[in-house]
């Protein structure tokens, strides 16, 4: 697996795409075929989600990655957008997929901008 060092490294090299909560929330409302990845813990997810999420903890991203459908625009999402921007640069890094977004601020910020129905922690 991935470590801190790996992840900054790479980090140094490129900038992440990245969408906010607001523009997920118009995105969705509009219809559009987006995938939501939670890269978040079991627990986690069992206390707040965004509906529709599938969960795919970090840690199984690896053995896990061929869930994703590369031809779907697919936000990863975690608390508060660490964890699923390491998913993301490995998922670009590892399995070359290009149709990624870091939900920026992660669930956190999507509680407190778009949906305060989902609990905030």
């Amino acid at each position: 697996m991935w470590t801190t060092k790996h992840f900054l490294s790479l980090l140094s090299l490129v900038m992440l795409p990245e969408i906010t909560p607001e523009d997920l929330q118009a995105r969705l409302q509009g219809g559009e075929d987006v995938q939501l990845i939670d890269v978040r813990q079991p627990e986690e997810f069992t206390y707040c989600r965004i509906e529709g999420s599938l969960l795919i903890p970090l840690g199984e991203l690896a053995s896990r990655a061929e869930e994703i459908d590369p031809d779907r625009p697919t936000v990863l999402i975690c608390h508060h957008g660490v964890r699923s921007m390491q998913a993301l640069a490995y998922l670009q890094h590892r399995h070359e997929l290009t149709n990624l977004l870091n939900l920026r601020g992660g669930i956190h910020a999507w509680s407190l901008r778009v949906d305060p129905t989902v609990a905030v922690y």
